[in-house]
């Protein structure tokens, strides 16, 4: 998630944006739960407390979802958009969909696509590409420049065809071309 979260701040600075990205760790022990916040404005950002009410949630882990409350402080307005081959309804969120505007909050199969992109079930870059769909706060483009600084060669280009297939895939859900069962 730290990687993530610094990936939009890259690709929004790309468009143009301010952003600031830092992580808070709750446990020092391997394997405890990561929240890694991103802040983008259109003017500098001065503060540097955690973000207390999100207009984005990325949810890279479904399992987080019955233990702690991933959605907390989420605006009204707000985007979610969880990892997962599951329904929503199957993930037990049907409370944060009726709160939510209609196809603000949706799920994909982040770890299924990043292992038929880069072979390995690593979703940072497909949660990237799906939430730049889902929102348009950043460009694909952006999206695409920010993993390859990143990511050099090969495994660059496998995580940017990553991202792509999860935009194309979230433009469909939004168009209402694909079942999200929101």
């Amino acid at each position: 998630m730290v990687t993530a979260s610094d990936l939009v701040a890259y690709a929004a600075f790309t468009d143009g944006h301010h952003a600031q990205a830092f992580p808070s760790f709750g446990s020092e022990r391997t394997g405890a739960p990561v929240v890694s916040y991103c802040r983008i404005a259109d003017r500098p950002i001065r503060t540097r407390e955690p973000v207390l009410t999100p207009d984005l949630v990325i949810v890279q882990d479904p399992t987080l979802l019955p233990i702690m409350d991933v959605f907390a402080g989420l605006v009204p307005d707000g985007y979610a958009l969880v990892n997962s081959s599951k329904s929503l309804h199957e993930l037990g969120v049907d409370d944060v969909v009726a709160a939510h505007e209609p196809g603000h909050i949706i799920a994909i199969p982040a770890t299924e696509i990043a292992k038929e992109h880069v072979g390995r079930p690593l979703p940072n870059a497909v949660m990237l590409g799906g939430a730049a769909a889902l929102t348009g706060l950043v460009r694909l483009e952006s999206v695409e420049e920010a993993i390859r600084g990143k990511f050099h060669g090969r495994i660059g280009e496998a995580n940017v065809a990553a991202a792509s297939a999860a935009y194309e895939l979230v433009s469909r859900m939004i168009e209402g071309k694909e079942e999200n069962d929101a």
